[in-house]
């Protein structure tokens, strides 16, 4: 259940001050005219976070609500803790309001940010002894096989990408450590060239090394035969362009396919890094991607879906595919260097 609260700037601006001051432990948080605002800061005294979690004691109430985003490592992007301070004592609106906004909150901040969300409800769970307990409480998962360990990774990472990662992260200041091959950014740039229209980009990870390279640029494809183009047997970042209504340059499409076959390491490496790899892709290529489109089977997208008109390339319930058309639309010139 969402809320429809949002953050106000002046708490993005609390925690971006938070994320690059090296002298201050918390930002505190509340719910005031339906809005997300910053209620205090904690300064940084102590070089271990719990030392300075005492500070935290007399800002909160027993009876009031209040949420603590938590400086935990300084020294790491994801350093941060999101903490949801309900003490039971509160009243019942106020307890579902918080309990409905907190996800909102990391979310509109920077999901990549926090390494761990806290619920809590005594303030004797958030001091230093408190905190231990947590800690211990958390390492008392059930040991977990390979190959459930791999599974539980893979759907951790789609669980995050469903709540919504890639939202209004350049509120939050940093740049994301994705390696990048050669002709990566060059084929991704290519896409907003006047006339370029038809063009389906492939990238994908080369593991275990996690560079994002490139996989294919080919010019020319048909909408009905871009289902066909794209790689089946692993996972693909695909982005395509096709014609504007509205403008000489093309539209492009971000698509994210992971076939069932895939292996479990392939499946987590994808998931994880799809919003970061369009973040990349607008941020660093310069490119704006107009619609994103998701699909476990290559086979699964649909001529409809990328803007074409000459039918299906394949039932989305999983049917028989029918044949594509054949690819007389967007006849280019193919540059040296691509395929």
């Amino acid at each position: 259940m969402q809320s429809g609260i949002s953050a106000t700037q002046e708490l993005v601006d609390a925690f971006n001050g938070l994320v690059s001051s090296s002298d201050q432990r918390a930002v505190l948080a509340g719910i005031e005219d339906e809005r997300l605002i910053p209620t205090a800061t904690i300064p940084l005294q102590s070089a271990r976070f719990e030392d300075d979690l005492s500070q935290l004691q007399e800002h909160l109430s027993p009876t009031k609500a209040t949420y603590i985003l938590l400086k935990t490592h300084s020294a790491a992007a994801d350093g941060y803790a999101a903490v949801t301070f309900v003490p039971n004592a509160a009243p019942v609106r106020q307890k579902m309001l918080f309990a409905s906004t907190r996800l909102t909150l990391v979310r509109e901040l920077g999901l990549e940010r926090f390494r761990q969300q806290v619920f809590a409800t005594e303030k004797e769970e958030l001091t230093a002894a408190g905190w231990k307990k947590h800690e211990a409480h958390v390492g008392l998962d059930a040991p977990l096989t390979e190959e459930e360990s791999g599974l539980k990774g893979v759907k951790d990472a789609e669980a995050a990408e469903s709540m919504g990662t890639g939202v209004r992260r350049g509120h939050v200041s940093g740049k994301m450590d994705i390696k990048t091959g050669e002709g990566v950014l060059e084929a991704l740039g290519s896409l907003n060239e006047e006339g370029c229209k038809g063009t389906l980009v492939q990238l994908k990870y080369q593991l275990p090394q996690e560079v994002l390279t490139l996989d294919s640029s080919t010019d020319g494809v048909d909408p009905g035969n871009v289902a066909a183009s794209i790689t089946a047997s692993e996972p693909r970042y695909s982005f395509y362009s096709v014609p504007s209504t509205t403008s000489d340059k093309p539209e492009i499409l971000f698509i994210y396919t992971c076939p069932s076959g895939s292996k479990i390491k392939e499946r987590m490496v994808y998931a994880t890094g799809k919003s970061w790899v369009r973040i990349v892709a607008e941020r660093d290529a310069g490119i704006a991607v107009a619609k994103s489109l998701e699909a476990t089977e290559p086979n699964e997208l649909t001529a409809d879906q990328l803007g074409g008109s000459g039918g299906q390339s394949a039932a989305a319930d999983g049917g028989a595919e029918s044949k594509p058309p054949s690819s007389s639309g967007f006849a280019r010139p193919k540059r040296p260097g691509r395929r």
